[in-house]
């Protein structure tokens, strides 16, 4: 469940945004021949559907329903006295109210075109409760997945996906700022740095600690007071307005050491989406938005490559190793067209 303020941003978040995107799922609809398209979205999947109708869920689930023309139609499995708050933080023409989502959704598609082509975002992903009742509510419905048409569309950000990506990443180095190499116990700084990140607008923010890299390089969630070794860790992944980033800092005795690290990040970043540079670390992470999962492992030195394309807004998550001392590091990255080097959209932090 999310606990920040979700409240929509007009001057952030245009219509006019929306519309277009809107346009380019409707282009890539007709070229696929479908009639509809469906998305399901709940607090850990609300990826899809937000960057559609700036729809972000605190709790429960919905799917939302796109017509080949037209508006969409979201239709959510909570009370009806939420559907004044949903119209006023998203952009869709109508909320229905169900405890069966999958079910409505069928019948409105069916009732249009009996035997229409519906694709379905991450159709093996959907609950088989939501999919028999897609298929009760339209028993002539032909449904496939459509996850490959709307990755085409979701890689390419527009100006207002990239803007939002940066504030997130603003709140992030923030509340990263918080934690320092003399302050008080880390679960302190911590709620400190979480409570900087609300301040500013945040969401959502996640904090996970690797309180001493000599010892343990895992970053987990820390509960109380923990004790630190001379070098530790900080990632903050912070969602503003349905953007989610990650950043990584490390406080390292060594200040020779953190700029020798990040210099190789970002000489390795620069020649991204060719990951080769990446693969010379011990370990590496990118991780982007394609569907529903708004930070999805796309590329690593463990995660096996999902099907093309790769989206361009990208967090890249490493570890480095500086004479033997390893520093953790993460930062968000607009990777380039064309031959162009990708650019960190906010700098790594170090202490």
């Amino acid at each position: 469940m999310r606990r920040g303020l979700i409240a929509r941003s007009p001057d952030e978040l245009p219509d006019g945004v929306l519309d277009a995107r809107l346009e380019r799922v409707h282009a890539a609809m007709n070229a696929a021949s479908l009639d509809a398209l469906i998305l399901y979205t709940n607090n850990t999947r609300p990826a899809g559907v937000s960057w559609l109708t700036a729809f972000v869920p605190y709790w429960s689930e919905a799917l939302l329903l796109v017509p080949r023309q037209g508006a969409p139609v979201l239709v959510v499995a909570l009370t009806y006295r939420v559907k004044t708050w949903i119209e006023r933080t998203s952009r869709v023409a109508d909320v229905i109210h169900t405890p069966r989502i999958g079910l409505e959704a069928g019948r409105r598609v069916a009732a249009v075109k009996a035997d229409a082509a519906v694709g379905v975002v991450e159709l093996d992903m959907l609950s088989a409760g939501i999919a028999g009742d897609l298929a009760e509510g339209g028993p002539r419905l032909a449904i496939t997945d459509a996850s490959d048409v709307f990755a085409q569309v979701r890689a390419q950000p527009d100006a207002a996906e990239i803007a939002l990506a940066k504030k997130a990443a603003s709140i992030a180095h923030l509340a990263l700022s918080r934690i320092c190499r003399d302050g008080d116990d880390l679960g302190s700084m911590l709620g400190a740095a979480e409570a900087a990140a609300r301040r500013q607008g945040a969401e959502e923010i996640y904090l996970a600690a690797a309180p001493d890299l000599d010892h343990d390089l895992r970053l987990r969630r820390i509960e109380g007071a923990v004790a630190r070794g001379p070098s530790f860790a900080v990632r903050a992944s912070v969602a503003y307005k349905g953007s989610w980033v990650r950043l990584t800092r490390t406080l390292h005795p060594d200040d020779a050491a953190a700029r020798r690290a990040i210099d190789a990040f970002a000489g390795a970043v620069a020649q991204l989406p060719d990951a080769r540079a990446l693969a010379a670390f011990p370990s590496w992470l990118i991780e982007g938005c394609r569907l529903t999962q708004p930070l999805d492992a796309v590329m690593g030195s463990r995660a096996t490559p999902p099907a093309a394309p790769l989206p361009r807004l990208v967090s890249v998550q490493a570890r480095i190793d500086i004479d033997g001392t390893p520093v953790l590091i993460g930062a968000p990255v607009l990777l380039g067209v064309l031959g162009q080097p990708a650019r960190l959209l906010a700098p790594p932090v170090f202490d």
